[in-house]
């Protein structure tokens, strides 16, 4: 009522109020967000989750504004399903621009990289500690490369295997190292790391397209799982078996690497995407008991995130930005455009559809 006041009383106070209300009402932001809204039973679909719009408020000291610019579109984000209550906002990282700061740490004009989920528009503060990988901060690639790598080969997937190929599968020149989900973001990325580092590197991937863009990387061989037999394959591809394992699939595929490594072999588990869509995550379709090869073989199976390596974080970027520069290190990126097309690309790369880092351009 107090507002009201005016109106009844000074006109040209009504004018000012008006104007500063209209300026106050330009200057707020409607940000657009994906919620889960039923429980996946499977592939993931229009039903499980839906688009609403939430009004944000004013910044207070410390705070900064972003806007997506690109989305990243990973295939854990269907594994983290049982998390979920209904309600929440899809989780994932993405590059965003800053629009709007009262924070000298996070100037209007930068970007960041951080988990703000499937969302067009967020509120940051700049208080909050580095204690993972995905907490905001800073874009620092190389000006000569796209905004989008941070999300890919310089970002958590190039990281990913490079500390999980070099850290814990600790290959040596003249070893065979297999990669399961080769075509993939990481899958692409620790081949070329192995070859870098004088391995010999067979791929396991799902199309010969894909067969034929990681042999274009410098994979030795490629297996293609779903018209080959993967045994007989890899027999023949690694006569001599296998001292690294990659592992970003689980299940079958990685039963049958288990049973053709030599003694004193390495596996780095990074992903079990056979088992993602099962409702009951703990059942893997067609897997088989690791313990007979790890006693057999004296094998070291080691699981990771990749967050255990924040110390050392940078350390990986400057040597894989080097080796991109250098032309060692190839990349490619699967681009969906548009906000409103997540689930679609979600549903592409748990289907494989994706080769390389699959991204929306918001």
């Amino acid at each position: 009522m107090v507002l009201l006041k005016p109106f009844f009383n000074r006109q040209n106070g009504l004018l000012q109020l008006a104007q500063i209300s209209m300026k106050t009402f330009s200057n707020m932001v409607r940000a657009k967000k994906y919620i889960y809204v039923k429980e996946y039973d499977g592939m993931p679909t229009d039903e499980n989750v839906k688009v609403i719009e939430e009004e944000l408020p004013s910044l207070k000291n410390g705070e900064y504004l972003v806007e997506a610019v690109y989305l990243s579109v990973d295939p854990y984000m269907r594994a983290y399903a049982p998390n979920y209550k209904i309600g929440d906002t899809l989780i994932g990282t993405q590059i965003a621009k800053i629009i709007e700061s009262k924070s000298t740490k996070f100037p209007v004009g930068k970007y960041v990289v951080g988990a703000f989920g499937w969302r067009s528009h967020s509120i940051a503060k700049d208080d909050v500690p580095r204690t993972e990988w995905n907490v905001p901060h800073i874009v620092n690639i190389d000006e000569s490369l796209p905004l989008s790598l941070a999300l890919g080969v310089l970002g958590m997937p190039g990281n990913t295997a490079y500390f999980g190929l070099l850290e814990i599968c600790k290959p040596q020149a003249g070893e065979t190292v297999v990669v399961s989900g080769a075509a993939g973001a990481v899958g692409s990325i620790v081949g070329q790391i192995a070859k870098i580092k004088g391995c010999k590197v067979i791929g396991i991937a799902g199309s010969d397209e894909k067969g034929q863009w990681l042999k274009s990387l410098g994979f030795d061989s490629v297996i293609n799982y779903k018209t080959q037999d993967i045994r007989k394959a890899l027999a023949e591809a690694a006569p001599n078996r296998v001292d690294c394992y990659f592992d970003n699939v689980g299940g079958e595929t990685s039963s049958i690497v288990l049973q053709h490594m030599n003694k004193y072999g390495r596996i780095a588990v990074c992903g079990a995407i056979s088992g993602y869509l099962s409702k009951d995550m703990t059942v893997y379709p067609k897997a088989t008991s690791v313990q007979r090869p790890m006693i057999s073989f004296e094998l070291t199976m080691r699981g990771f995130l990749v967050n255990q390596f924040l110390d050392k974080w940078d350390e990986a970027i400057a040597q894989n930005q080097k080796w991109v520069k250098e032309g060692k290190l190839k990349y490619k990126e699967t681009v969906f455009e548009g906000f409103d097309n997540m689930l679609k690309a979600l549903i592409g790369v748990l289907k494989g559809e994706n080769t390389g880092k699959a991204i929306v351009k918001a």
